[in-house]
């Protein structure tokens, strides 16, 4: 089976994107796939939320990958759950935007890093900073998919255009493999009248690109980052553990991604 990179993009910020993509990744694990989750984003938190100690990145991480010459195998790192590594993030990452000015074909740095690096995964995951920039678009040019998390609240559609637009330069300028592979809803709460109906309006307006599968709002989920667990490990049995699960058994089945 040959390696599917998918990118986890929304410029909003606070709609599950990181949460997903964890979960995303540890679910793939689960199911027996080998997967490489790749935190893209200098905050971190893909990688704090899979228990890697950030003291320990120095010398280390995705910035070196990109910036130092450093051979991406050399940065990956295993995590507590089997079929799962991952390429950590830190605050280095924070300067990866200036020195990208300077550099010729900036946009393909990622790509030649993951396609050149001797790794081997069936799966690679994402998790792309909310933002636009040139980390984004390297995430956009080195993948075959983008997965769009939408939360379930007001305003949920907005800047969406934008990010379409982008994948879309993108897929004419350096990446025509580059498609969208669908709309995740998170955050839904089925007590909430909003929540309908914003799962509705996106329906509606991207129809088959919505995911049939919707993440609830769930406590359990919201507290398995800060123990450094994805939602398989710190609470099985949760509703959000059933949701992610089930939402990747639709992407292994139904053959868009």
């Amino acid at each position: 089976m040959a390696c599917k990179i998918l990118c986890l993009a929304n410029q909003k910020g606070g709609v599950g994107k990181t949460t997903t993509a964890i979960n995303l990744a540890a679910c793939l694990a689960t199911a027996e796939r080998r997967t490489l989750l790749v935190d893209c984003d200098a905050q971190g938190n893909a990688s704090s939320g899979l228990g890697i100690d950030r003291e320990s990145l120095r010398g280390r991480n995705l910035y070196h990958a990109l910036i130092g010459g450093v051979p991406i195998a050399d940065v990956i790192r295993p995590t507590q759950l089997k079929h799962l590594d991952i390429v950590p993030a830190d605050q280095d990452l924070i300067g990866v935007e200036i020195e990208f000015v300077a550099m010729e074909e900036r946009e393909k740095k990622l790509r030649r890093a993951l396609r050149d690096g001797g790794i081997d995964y069936d799966f690679i995951v994402l998790d792309c900073p909310p933002s636009l920039g040139f980390l984004t678009i390297n995430a956009l040019v080195a993948s075959d998919c983008l997965i769009v998390p939408m939360q379930c609240e007001f305003y949920a559609m907005e800047g969406l255009g934008l990010l379409l637009n982008t994948a879309r330069l993108v897929r004419e300028r350096w990446n025509p493999e580059l498609r969208l592979g669908g709309i995740l809803l998170t955050m839904f709460d089925a007590r909430n009248l909003l929540s309908h109906r914003v799962s509705e309006d996106v329906k509606r307006h991207f129809g088959g690109k919505v995911f049939r599968t919707v993440i609830p709002r769930n406590v359990r989920l919201s507290e398995s980052p800060s123990h450094g667990l994805p939602i398989v490990l710190y609470d099985i049995r949760s509703k959000g553990a059933a949701a992610y699960m089930e939402w990747t058994q639709e992407i292994l089945n139904n053959g868009r991604i």
